[in-house]
């Protein structure tokens, strides 16, 4: 039953923080589109990671100072909106998904990549 409680911890966090990056004024971390895709909380509530990815991303270094600047007031704004017993620690990771699939979108509407997927396919038959 305990693991229902941090899946729903989980969530609470992630929605909560995908509104407060919004609002955040520092340059380092207004990059580009912020999402945070997923959070694991351990179990005594400590700790948080907090896997964002950003689209159109510029400088990794800047942007990972900029959210530990802002950690504070995040975990401050964090436990004024879910009045948790234990206002978690953010550790921010960098998470490329957004950006991976954009990358295989891309790829994929490139005039003949059908085609190209298809002779690929008869030649792998041909070789069998």
């Amino acid at each position: 039953m305990p693991g229902y409680r941090i899946d729903r911890t989980n969530d609470d966090i992630q929605l909560v923080l995908s509104e407060l990056l919004r609002g955040i004024k520092d340059p380092r971390v207004n990059q580009g589109l912020i999402s945070v895709v997923r959070t694991e909380t351990t179990g005594d509530l400590r700790y948080c990671k907090v896997y964002i990815s950003v689209y159109g991303l510029e400088n990794e270094k800047d942007l990972k100072k900029g959210l530990k600047s802002a950690s504070g007031w995040l975990r401050h704004e964090l436990s004024q909106r879910l009045h948790l017993r234990y206002t978690p620690e953010l550790i921010f990771e960098l998470d490329n998904s957004i950006e991976h699939g954009a990358h295989i979108s891309e790829i994929m509407n490139r005039p003949g990549f059908l085609n190209e997927s298809v002779k690929d396919e008869k030649q792998e038959e041909n070789q069998k």
